[in-house]
């Protein structure tokens, strides 16, 4: 991992090295879609069909943000580096209902949130304000909160929230893309899809892979 990141950097300060074109500053914030995918997560989820609908998995609604760099290296490409705060995570509902006792039934709520930094480097393509980008990402886990509620009765019974960092890693590499469309004004918006390729359990015995929807609204300046 510590190549693929020395590696990654090296990219990145090549593109700012042989930028020939004034660059461009912006910013860019929206709302994400996330969830945890790999043989792990679908043993747990067949585990999970036993239980008729009593048990499901939901994914994590976040929100990112961050500031970007556009270096053009002509009049339809630039190469785009960025900086972004990113919740990502996983949920699991359960609900338990007494036939015929209706106002006994129990609801319960995992979820867990990861809070990472996103650095991605996407090569994008403008075609009359269309654009089309993809490019690799390392992200750096900063922190990784396990929430968990219960309750009966119209009542909060359990309401706890665990520091879980120590059981993920802290580098995730991967890649991301995805489609935007870009007003005269600088305004931009965008809806992306990032693909995790490391492991994200600190043992690395599971197989688990970050995965994200975005839609966000930007301004280049």
């Amino acid at each position: 991992m510590k190549k693929q990141i020395l590696l990654f950097a090296s990219v990145v300060l090549s593109t700012f090295v042989m930028a020939q074109t004034k660059t461009s500053v912006g910013i860019r914030a929206g709302i994400s879609s996330s969830t945890l995918k790999g043989d792990a997560v679908s043993s747990l989820q067949n585990v999970l069909n036993f239980s008729n609908g009593a048990i499901t998995t939901n994914s994590n609604t976040g929100f990112f943000a961050g500031a970007t760099l556009s270096i053009p290296v002509n009049e339809m490409f630039s190469v785009e580096p960025a900086l972004y705060y990113s919740q990502k995570g996983y949920q699991l509902n359960g609900s338990l209902t007494v036939k015929g006792a209706e106002f006994l039934s129990a609801n319960a709520e995992a979820k867990l949130t990861s809070h990472y930094i996103d650095l991605p480097v996407v090569l994008k393509a403008n075609i009359s304000g269309f654009q089309i980008f993809a490019g690799p990402q390392i992200s750096y886990l900063a922190k990784a909160d396990l929430r968990t509620t219960a309750g009966a009765l119209g009542f909060n019974i359990v309401n706890t929230t665990t520091d879980a960092t120590d059981q993920f890693n802290q580098w995730d590499a991967g890649f991301t893309g995805g489609i935007g469309y870009k007003l005269s004004n600088g305004i931009n918006i965008t809806a992306a899809y990032d693909h995790g390729l490391s492991k994200v359990n600190s043992g690395k015995s599971l197989e688990a892979y970050n995965r994200a929807f975005k839609v966000g609204i930007g301004m280049q300046f």
